[in-house]
C-alpha cells in the first residue's frame, strides 16, 4: 500500500541531572565536591533511505521517543548520553510541525539527515559551582526537558519525467514498457491508484527516471478524482510529458484541460518544459503526429507502448531534454571555476 502523509509524536530525550557529591578518599585530608554533570538527552532525527518507497511503517506505530540521559556520578562522572532515535523516510520526504504547518526541512538524498527534536541538556553537578569562596556546595541542576512536537511527513517522489494525463491515457502502459516497473493496467478508468516510479535503461550506462500518477480529470485541482492527492508528486519532476491518446474526440481541447489543471495547482509546475506524446498510435495502424498548438514545447511524439512503436524516437526526446538542462544547471558553476 502506498502511504504518501502521515503524522508522528516525537519526543526528545530529557537530559540527566547533576549529582550532589563529596570525595571521601583515605589519606586525603581535604575532601571536596565531585558531583558530576548529567547526561544529554538523545535527538529525534529524520533521515532519507533509498530503499524505502512510502511511509507506510508509520501508520503503524505514530510515537516516537528518545532515550533520556543518564545521571550524573560522584568522582566527576558525567552521566552516559541518550541514544538518539532515528526515522527513516524515502528520499523526497517534507518535513512539517503539524501545529503550525511550518517547513522544517526536508530530506532529498540518500543519508541526508534533519534534526526535527533536540534532546535536553544536562544539569550541572556540585562539582561546577565550586568558587574560593563557596568550596562546599551542594547545589545541583535537573537537567532539561526534550523537545516534544507532532511531526507532518509528506512524501513528494523524485522524478526526472512525470507522465501527465486522464485516465486510461496509457500512462501505466508506457511505464511496464520502457522500465521494469510493473503497474496495475486494465480497461477502466483511474487503474493506477498510486504513483508508479520506474528507472529507464539506455545504452552507454544511460537512465532516468519516470513517474506515472493516476489520471488527472477537469477539477483535480480543487479534489475532483484522485489527482489533488497525486498531483504534488510531479512537483519535483524535472520534466513533463502531457500524454494524450490518439483516438480522444478533441485532442487541443484534452491537451488544454491538462494545461490548466496543472496551472491551476501550481504556477512554477506549471513552467517545467514539456513535451505532447500522442498515444494509443496502433489504433491508427500508421504513424501520425496531430498538430496541436503548444507553446513552448519541446517537442510532439506518437507512440504504441503496446505496438512497441515511436518509444525510440520518444526517449531519446526525453534524454536530450534532460541532458540540455543538465548542461545549463551546470554552467554557472564551469563559469565560477574559471574566475581568477
Amino acid at each position: 500500500m502506498f502511504v504518501d502523509r502521515v503524522q508522528v509524536k516525537v519526543e526528545a530525550g530529557t537530559g540527566g541531572s547533576g549529582q550532589t557529591s563529596f570525595r571521601r578518599e583515605k589519606y586525603v585530608p581535604m575532601g571536596g565536591p565531585d558531583g558530576g554533570d548529567g547526561g544529554r538527552g538523545g535527538d529525534v532525527i529524520v533521515r532519507a533511505d533509498r530503499n524505502l518507497t512510502t511511509l507506510l511503517d508509520y501508520t503503524y506505530r505514530d510515537s516516537w521517543k528518545a532515550e533520556r540521559g543518564q545521571h550524573g556520578e560522584g568522582s566527576n562522572r558525567t552521566g552516559r548520553s541518550g541514544d538518539d532515535v532515528v526515522l527513516p523516510v524515502p528520499p523526497g520526504t517534507v518535513v512539517r510541525d503539524a501545529r503550525t504547518k511550518e517547513l522544517i526541512g526536508e530530506v532529498m538524498e540518500h543519508g541526508d539527515s534533519l534534526l526535527v527534536a533536540k534532546g535536553g541538556r544536562g544539569g550541572k553537578g556540585n562539582a561546577f559551582f565550586v568558587t574560593a569562596t563557596h568550596q562546599s556546595p551542594r547545589e545541583w541542576q535537573p537537567g532539561e526537558e526534550g523537545e516534544t512536537r507532532t511531526l507532518e511527513l509528506e512524501l513528494k517522489l523524485i522524478a526526472d519525467v512525470g507522465l501527465v494525463g486522464q485516465p486510461n491515457a496509457g500512462k501505466s502502459t508506457l511505464l511496464s514498457v520502457i522500465s521494469a516497473a510493473r503497474p496495475k493496467i486494465a480497461d477502466y478508468p483511474f487503474t493506477t491508484l498510486s504513483p508508479n516510479l520506474g528507472v529507464v535503461p539506455l545504452s552507454d550506462h544511460r537512465s532516468f527516471v519516470v513517474a506515472d500518477i493516476p489520471g488527472i480529470i477537469e477539477g483535480a485541482h480543487e479534489g475532483k478524482g484522485l489527482g489533488l492527492q497525486f498531483l504534488r508528486h510531479i512537483e519535483r519532476t524535472r520534466l513533463l510529458a502531457f500524454m494524450v491518446p490518439i483516438d480522444t474526440m478533441d485532442w487541443q481541447a484534452e491537451l488544454d484541460q491538462l494545461r490548466s489543471e496543472v496551472a491551476a495547482y501550481s504556477a512554477e509546475l506549471a513552467a517545467k518544459p514539456y513535451c505532447v506524446v500522442f498515444t494509443k498510435l496502433d489504433l491508427l495502424g500508421e504513424h501520425y503526429i496531430p498538430e496541436v498548438e503548444a507553446p513552448g514545447a519541446f517537442g510532439r511524439y506518437a507512440i504504441s507502448a503496446a505496438g512497441r512503436m515511436g518509444l525510440d524516437d520518444l526517449l531519446d526526446g526525453w534524454w536530450r531534454q534532460l541532458l540540455a538542462m543538465r548542461t545549463a544547471a551546470e554552467q554557472p558553476i564551469r563559469d565560477a571555476q574559471l574566475l581568477p
